[in-house]
């Protein structure tokens, strides 16, 4: 009897820790995979000067060159299939073929942005042309945004579009310092338009495409829970990473940095100056940005990953909760591959860097290997 007892008792437990195993299953997410190691390898090369990397909904990587051409990547090929050659980009100096975005709803709005530096009456300028892609090419261009002053350098130019399909657009003082405090030009400003070109009712100055201004050169940008997230080159000193405000004086050319020195003080409190989250002297070249929020390496988990130039040196700057504020800061691949220009993070949680030496540029991916 006290045997049978026991096996009872033994069989109900039983039960009871299998019924809470499987309330415990359905209730709790699935563990986080284990700090990643990472792998690196090259997935495509030959290219020259790739600007731009876009993830698209055709599970390619969409890419610019600034000679003028647009391809599709294969990420598990590398295999490169040219879509359009701008013949009007005008590839001066740091000039050319600079930014492009895809429409959020790409399947059934296959529209493509793209930001360049053309000639026109004799002058070098800037304008943004939205395509139709057509299942292999670029078709119907419609420029919605001209008269952008450009120069061999300090033409920004990077575009995102918002989910309330509104586009941004970052761009550089074109040599012109001046032009970046003036609310006359279109110049050291973070732009934003309508996909049609035309200015939206809620913009900070009524009728004008300007967001925010006082910047130098952001070549970098990145739009994540409400917040707009730029990297800016500086002169000497001081390159930025920002948060965007609507309507505000980002400072340059009275400020660079923080205000941290006598001589931009008064500036910074007459003009409601916004400083940086972070600022980096000497320059480090800070280029394209994207945000890593993915568990595969969860390492990197709300952090911003943003490639640079000079330094050549991929950064994860890592976000508080509220992504006001970066609370720690590491860096990978330092001169392994020379200077980077661009990096995209896909939905799979793989990272990929695009190279800008000018000579067999690649693209490299970045995932995990345990």
């Amino acid at each position: 009897m006290l045997k049978c007892f026991q096996s009872l008792l033994l069989l109900s437990l039983l039960f009871q820790f299998s019924c809470k195993d499987e309330d415990n299953n359905e209730e709790q997410p699935d563990p986080e995979l284990p700090e990643a190691v990472l792998q690196d390898k090259v997935v495509t090369e030959g290219l020259t000067y790739p600007w731009e990397l876009v993830w698209g909904a055709d599970n390619a990587i969409w890419m610019t060159e600034r000679g003028g051409k647009v391809s599709r990547i294969n990420p598990e090929t590398g295999a490169v299939t040219l879509v359009a050659t701008i013949d009007d980009a005008e590839s001066r100096g740091e000039g050319g073929l600079l930014g492009m975005a895809l429409h959020p709803n790409f399947t059934s709005t296959p529209e493509v942005f793209v930001v360049y530096n053309y000639v026109t009456g004799g002058e070098y300028s800037e304008k943004v042309v939205k395509y139709r892609y057509n299942g292999t090419a670029l078709t119907d261009p419609q420029v919605i945004f001209d008269g952008i002053g450009a120069l061999g350098h300090h033409n920004g130019s990077r575009l995102v579009i918002s989910t309330d399909l509104k586009l941004y657009i970052t761009t550089g003082d074109a040599g012109s310092e001046s032009w970046a405090q003036r609310l006359d030009s279109p110049n050291g400003k973070v732009l934003r338009i309508n996909l049609d070109g035309s200015v939206p009712a809620d913009n900070p100055i009524s009728g004008s495409p300007i967001w925010s201004f006082g910047h130098r050169n952001a070549q970098g940008l990145v739009l994540v829970n409400g917040k707009l997230y730029s990297s800016e080159h500086g002169p000497e000193k001081d390159d930025e990473i920002n948060i965007i405000q609507k309507g505000r004086n980002h400072g340059w050319p009275n400020v660079n940095g923080f205000c941290d020195e006598e001589s931009e003080q008064n500036f910074c409190e007459e003009n409601d100056v916004v400083e940086p989250l972070k600022a980096y002297t000497p320059t480090i070249a800070v280029s394209g940005m994207d945000y890593y929020n993915n568990g595969q390496i969860p390492q990197w988990k709300n952090s911003l990953l943003v490639a640079t130039l000079k330094d050549q040196t991929l950064y994860q700057f890592k976000l508080n909760d509220s992504g006001d504020e970066i609370t720690e800061t590491n860096e990978f691949y330092r001169s392994k591959y020379g200077r980077l220009r661009d990096i995209l993070v896909a939905p799979n949680g793989k990272v990929y860097l695009c190279t800008s030496n000018g000579s067999n540029d690649k693209i490299i991916e970045i995932s995990r290997s345990n």
